[in-house]
């Protein structure tokens, strides 16, 4: 990856709605080149995703939790299983398996806090492999971003 590369990349981290016009003329190369260069970044997964950011309160979600998870063994089924369970789950929007005195980090959307005691519920509570969770209801977003200081 050369200059070229990570000035696209910054520049598509900041609106990946730019024309491949309007690229080309930000990081002085043709068109064809910018072109030749966003493909090859996709297809070595360095852009893993093209996505709009939707804001959760406008779609209805009005609580977001970040949930700290202790397994009761730190195994690879236990591990692998929950794992599974978190894909499937559509209040999860990331799941993070961590070192330290977690075993998984979440983030949870919910609509309201009786949502987010269904969630909590059905997916924690009745969890087998689950000992303990913390909940912490995020009061304010102070900061909030995909993008990488390249």
């Amino acid at each position: 990856m050369d200059e070229f590369d990570k000035k696209l990349l910054r520049l598509l981290q900041q609106n990946n709605r730019l024309t491949t016009e309007e690229l080309s003329n930000k990081v002085s190369l043709s068109q064809s080149a910018v072109q030749r260069r966003i493909t090859k970044l996709r297809n070595e997964k360095i852009i893993e995703a093209d996505v709009s950011i939707i804001s959760p309160s406008a779609v209805g979600f009005g609580i977001t939790s970040v949930v700290d998870v202790i397994l009761h063994e730190g195994n690879s089924k236990a591990i692998g299983l929950f794992k599974a369970e978190m894909l499937k789950c559509p209040e999860v929007s990331q799941c993070y398996y961590v070192t330290g005195t977690y075993d998984f980090v979440l983030i949870v959307n919910t609509r309201d806090m009786h949502h987010y005691e269904e969630f909590q519920k059905f997916r924690l509570m009745d969890n087998p492999y689950l000992k303990h969770f913390y909940t912490h209801v995020v009061m304010d977003k102070v900061k909030m971003s995909y993008g990488l200081a390249i």
